[in-house]
Formats: structure tokens, sequence, C-alpha cells
């Protein structure tokens, strides 16, 4: 008969709690304080980290923290990789629900693998069911390549319900350390990315792009977040650190609803409206003095808040959010500063990727012209700025929120269309005294309509002369068009705030029925 000591003693709940608490504990800490460590000593914040300063304090709840691989080869069987690389639950921030994935650079390197991607897949299911939005933290080496083709068709998951997802509920993704090879695509197709300094993001990289091209070139240079922003049109914030990008993803998520089917959420706002009569002298009557238009916004937009996004990309048209009495507004701008104002290729796609956004979730839109038109050249011609214009003119036709123009001086040709002319669907087009709208500049219009009299004058200086100004004074003004009601109301500087704030409030509960389909077909 066994002795009473040599009887293992049962476990009791305590144990087993106990036992809960260390293994979470083991797994919590990721790839352990060392690599943690190392995390620090790059400049970067671990998983958990990020996550915690990201969402409302205490209101992270995890999901998957026990989820494991089940990958064989290579030596997979029995490596243990705590959560699998990647942090992912539900949060709340500044009191809505958010689900997240927070890839685990501790944790062998962030790879990703099956469970690791069917994790990210999972909470971008549950932000779907619940109409929440997904932030996506992403710092991987890649692929899990011991994995093989469960690492691939992993990321094919994600990238089918990044498309699910696109226009119901925002999405934002974060670059805080590399991104390369397949997964640069998940980010692609979110609605924002924001890139850390430390941040890498590429398709092949360096070492791959010199051995088929033989051209040398830094990871910084080639995925670094100025390039990647300035030449490539990706990134639409950049951020000195994680801390900054956690930032600035919570400030860009407060001028957003959480779904498709909500409204933005409106701010307290001073209910008094003031006539600013410094906007009088900001734009120069001279319409070839350049001036920065973001001085006009600023002074538009409540207490001078405006979120610019993407500074570095096509600056020649200014986008961005920002709030008029309370409430969120997307803002289109052209930038004199920058090729005058012009719409090229780049600001095209800009624009017109922007507009679609703010009219998937709800956000009116205010537009700012001062366009002098498409931008000339070969270059533009054969790179299809005719197909890329054609994007800025579908996205404001299609887009059925609110929609306030505002001319403030050049508003020439085609580009004066795109720009959200009556004609696309405005709600309310209004043009302050100096604005000239037109089919193009008094110059080149008097040598068409007037080149048999300048030709047979005797002094075709002065005739030319008197012919523009001629032009000029009959086109180079808002008063043609409001006649033809093409701009209803001329309105003083001074009064922008005031105007655009009640014609807001006026449209507000604008809705507009259009013909059922499965969706229209832009000039991509």
């Amino acid at each position: 008969m066994a002795k009473q000591e040599d009887i293992p003693k049962k476990k009791t709940m305590l144990d087993k709690v106990a036992e809960l608490q260390a293994k979470r504990a083991e797994l919590e800490l990721g790839g352990g304080k060392a690599r943690i460590d190392k995390q620090h000593a790059s400049g970067k914040l671990s998983a958990r980290e990020r996550v915690a300063r990201l969402v409302d304090r205490g209101s992270f709840e995890e999901i998957g923290l026990f989820a494991r691989h089940r990958a064989t080869y290579f030596g997979m069987a029995d490596k243990e990789l705590p959560a699998d690389g990647v942090v992912t639950g539900c949060a709340t921030i500044d009191g809505r629900l958010v689900h997240l994935a927070s890839q685990d650079f501790t944790v062998a390197g962030g790879a990703a693998g099956e469970t690791h991607s069917n994790k990210v897949a999972e909470m971008m299911n549950m932000s779907l069911k619940t109409g929440s939005p997904f932030v996506f933290i992403n710092d991987s080496g890649g692929a899990r390549v011991q994995e093989g083709i469960d690492s691939l068709a992993g990321y094919a998951r994600v990238f089918y319900n990044n498309v699910r997802l696109s226009g119901t509920v925002p999405q934002i993704s974060l670059i805080c350390g590399p991104c390369a090879g397949g997964a640069a695509y998940s980010p692609a197709l979110t609605d924002f990315v924001i890139q850390t300094q430390q941040g890498r993001m590429f398709i092949t990289g360096p070492q791959v792009i010199k051995q088929v091209t033989g051209e040398v070139v830094s990871a910084e240079e080639l995925g670094g977040p100025q390039s990647q922003m300035n030449h490539a049109g990706v990134v639409h914030l950049i951020a000195q650190n994680d801390d900054e990008a956690l930032q600035l993803c919570r400030r860009l998520l407060s001028f957003m609803p959480s779904n498709n089917l909500e409204d933005p959420p409106r701010m307290a706002f001073s209910a008094k409206l003031k006539t600013d009569s410094d906007m009088n002298g900001i734009v120069p009557v001279d319409a070839k003095v350049a001036y920065d238009v973001r001085a006009v916004i600023a002074r538009v937009v409540d207490n001078q808040d405006f979120l610019e996004i993407q500074p570095g990309f096509a600056p020649n048209i200014i986008i961005g959010f920002g709030r008029l009495q309370g409430r969120p507004v997307g803002i289109v701008a052209n930038q004199p500063c920058f090729l005058a104002g012009a719409l090229d290729i780049d600001a095209s796609d800009k624009s017109s990727r922007f507009v679609r956004f703010c009219n998937a979730f709800n956000i009116p839109l205010l537009t700012f012209v001062d366009v002098p038109g498409f931008l000339p050249g070969v270059e533009q011609e054969r790179g299809g700025i005719i197909r890329h214009g054609a994007k800025l003119l579908f996205a404001y036709s299609a887009a059925t929120v609110p929609k306030i123009t505002v001319v403030l001086r050049k508003a020439y040709g085609g580009a004066y269309i795109a720009m959200c002319s009556k004609g696309l669907g405005a709600d309310r087009v209004v043009a302050w005294p100096t604005a000239e709208i037109a089919v193009m500049g008094a110059e080149g219009a008097a040598e068409i309509v007037f080149r048999h009299e300048i030709d047979g004058a005797e002094d075709q200086a002065a005739r030319r002369k008197e012919l523009v100004d001629a032009y000029r004074d009959t086109f180079a003004n808002p008063y043609v068009a409001a006649g033809r009601r093409l701009v209803d109301d001329i309105i003083e500087p001074a009064e922008t705030r005031k105007y655009l704030a009640h014609a807001l409030e006026s449209l507000h509960a604008k809705r507009e029925l259009r013909p059922q389909k499965k969706h229209g077909l832009i000039p991509l």
C-alpha cells in the first residue's frame, strides 16, 4: 500500500490560477527581456507597449495570447513562439471601440506564418462585425519561410479582408519597423499609412535590386518614410518615433466615424461666428503672385487645427482634415506655392483618393479653388494625365456627401470643372471677388479670340494689351458665372468661415439617391 506522502497532491484552484498567471507572464514577455531591450536600443517600443500607449488606459482585451503555430518542418515542431509573434485584441480609443494587431519583432522577427495571419484576419472580421476601425501596427521581417506556402496563404487572407473592410470601417496601418515583400501590400490596401523614421517598407529591397539591376541603394533611401511619401505616395503621415505615430493615429481616428453607417463625431464648439477681417488680405489680387493656401484653410477651420495628409507628395494640392463648428470636414485645395497650383498626375491621384475616402465615411468636402489648369508637358501627356485627371472628375461626381466649393482666384478650363464645380454636383459654390472663372487665362484667350485683329493692327503689342484687358474685364471676375447660376453667391473673404458653417449646417441632412449598381468604373 502506497504511503500517504507518495500520493500526488491534487492541485487546487489556487495552484491552477498560479500556473495560469505564470504562463501569461511568460507569454506576455514576448521574445524575452533581452530582445525587448534591444528593441528599445533601436528606438522602438515593444508590441505591447505600442498597444498600451495607443488605446485608452486599461481598455485592451487581448484575444489569442495562447495561439500556437502548427508547423513541423525545419525545427519548428518544438519551437515556442509567444502569441505566434502578433498581439491582437480589442480596446477603446477616446471611448470608441477599435480592433487591432501589433506585430512582435522580438518573436522570430515578427515573421508572419499561418496562425499569425489568421489572428490578424480574425480581428479584421471582428471589426467588420462590430463596425469598428481596424489598426495594424507593422514590425515584421516578412513571411515565415519555415512555413512555406502556408505563410503566403495567410498573407492572402489578410489582403482579402483588407478589401472586405474597405469603405465599411476605417483602416490605419502603422509602419514601425520593417515591412518588406508581400507584407507591404496590406498597408497599401488600407486607408492611411503612418510610418516612423525607423520604419522601412519596400517590395524587393536593396540586395535584390543590386542583384537584378546593379543599382546600389540604401534601405533608408529606398524604403524610408520620405521616399515612400514624397516619391511613391504610399505613406500619408510621417512620425519621428513610435509615440508620435501612435498619437497621429489617435488624432486621425478622431475625425472619422467608426463605420460607414455613422456620422463622424462632432466636437464641442463655440456658437459665435465672427467676421474675420484679416481674411481680406490673405490672397493677393494679382493672379501671378503666389501665396500659401494653408493660411486660408487655417482661418476657416476651428482653432486653426488642420491635419494635412501627404504634405510631401504632390505639394501643388493640399488635402487634410479639419473641423467647422465641431463637424469634421475633408479639405481639398490648390496650392499656388507649387506649380502655381496646377493639377498634374500625382495631384489628381492624391486628391481623388482622398475625396473617395471622405465620401465613403460621410465626411463633408470643402474645396478651395485657385487653379490655372492641368499641367502641360510631354511627360504629363505620356504619363496619362487624361486618365489620372479623370479620376478626380469621377471621384467628385460620385461623391454624395455635402460638397461646398470656394473659388478664391483662378478657375480655368477643365481643371475648374475637376475642382468640384457646380456641374460635378457641388451643393454650394461661392466665389471671392478675386475669382476668375474662364476657359483659360486672358492672355491665352485673347490670342485665340482676337488673333486676326492683333495680326492686322499697326501696333500689335498695344492692341494685344487692349484686347487682353477687354477679355479680362469680361471674364476675370465671378459675375458672369454667377449670372449663369454656376456660382451661388459672391462673398467677402472675411465672411468665408461664417458662410461655410451655415452652409454645412443646412446640408448636414443631405441625401442623394444614385442608380443601383455594383460600383462605377473609375479610370484606374
